[in-house]
């Protein structure tokens, strides 16, 4: 395990947003929205805003812009400059080709333990849609906190189940570490990604949790599961992040460019389930718009919470 410097109580807290994804099975919704082949992310689903957009506006309720890395890929710079119409006041991480979320979370983790190694980090993905951000970040704040004081642990978010989705990696809860706030933080006894649909029900019935993939984190000790897991892909991204910062672009397409593919959750998260530990969300609506029906589902939902304000 990684050593922990005497900072860690007031070790401050990072964004890592990733924003690099496709969006394959998006394509056809985007397609009718915004009349082109754009990811997800750049797309305006709801309100006058991306779904990258909704995210950064979130996360800044309680993580400043200076600590927000975005991480996106090459390829969709032309929807990034439409995006922030100029210079984004945030830190962007172009990868040279989407190598997977294992290295959409390294490169970025590595990029910031070399400015700030004590730090907490916090992933999020943009494709998520949370009516109520401000209860969101409170309690990824308090998340935080907990990580401060049990670094050994990293803490996923998990939401309440209420249908058996295989499209979900889905987290066995155990018994209470601590707490966030008044929210209990516990233990994962097992980590399922995207399980047939026989274990999904069978984790449905047993009150197990969906990963959101937000996850928070002491800095070193993601870098550690990473090392332990995916010893070459992290070594790459060590490289990628160092020549990065150097400005020498032809370097990090070299590590990308020999770097494997791989899933965060099938790798990191199964393969270190005794790092994890996971917090239930609090109440708000939330829903990981992964595909098509996810949105219409979300929406769905959320219809009557429209039309019972618009009545009272």
């Amino acid at each position: 395990m990684p050593e922990y410097s005497d900072t860690a109580s007031t070790a401050p807290v990072w964004a890592i947003v990733l924003a690099g994804g496709e969006g394959v099975r998006f394509r056809p919704l985007v397609r009718a929205l915004c009349g082109d082949q754009r990811p997800k992310q750049f797309a305006k689903i709801v309100g006058s805003k991306s779904l990258l957009g909704h995210t950064l506006e979130r996360v800044g309720l309680e993580i400043p812009l200076a600590r927000t890395v975005i991480v996106t890929c090459r390829a969709h710079s032309e929807y990034m400059a439409q995006e922030f119409g100029g210079d984004p006041p945030h830190a962007v991480l172009a990868q040279p080709q989407d190598r997977g979320t294992a290295a959409g979370i390294f490169f970025p983790a590595h990029w910031i333990y070399s400015r700030d190694p004590d730090a907490v980090v916090a992933v999020f993905p943009s494709d998520h849609f949370i009516l109520e951000g401000d209860v969101f970040m409170r309690h990824i704040g308090k998340v935080a906190t907990f990580v401060r004081t049990h670094p050994e642990r990293m803490v996923l978010i998990g939401a309440r189940a209420d249908a058996a989705e295989t499209e979900y990696g889905w987290i066995e809860p155990g018994e209470p570490l601590g707490l966030a706030g008044a929210d209990p933080i516990l233990r994962v006894t097992k980590f399922w990604e995207k399980p047939s649909k026989v274990q999904a029900k069978a984790c449905l019935e047993a009150r197990c949790l969906w990963n959101t993939f937000v996850l928070v984190a002491k800095l070193s000790t993601l870098i550690h599961a990473g090392r332990k897991v995916l010893p070459d892909l992290s070594e790459r991204m060590v490289s990628a992040a160092r020549h990065s910062a150097a400005g020498t672009v032809c370097a990090v397409e070299r590590e990308y460019g020999f770097a494997q593919r791989a899933d965060f959750s099938q790798t990191v998260l199964q393969g270190c389930p005794e790092l994890l530990a996971v917090s239930p969300l609090p109440s708000v609506t939330w829903s990981d718009w992964g595909t098509p029906r996810m949105v219409l589902r979300a929406l769905q939902m959320i219809a009557p919470m429209a039309l019972g304000a618009a009545g009272s």
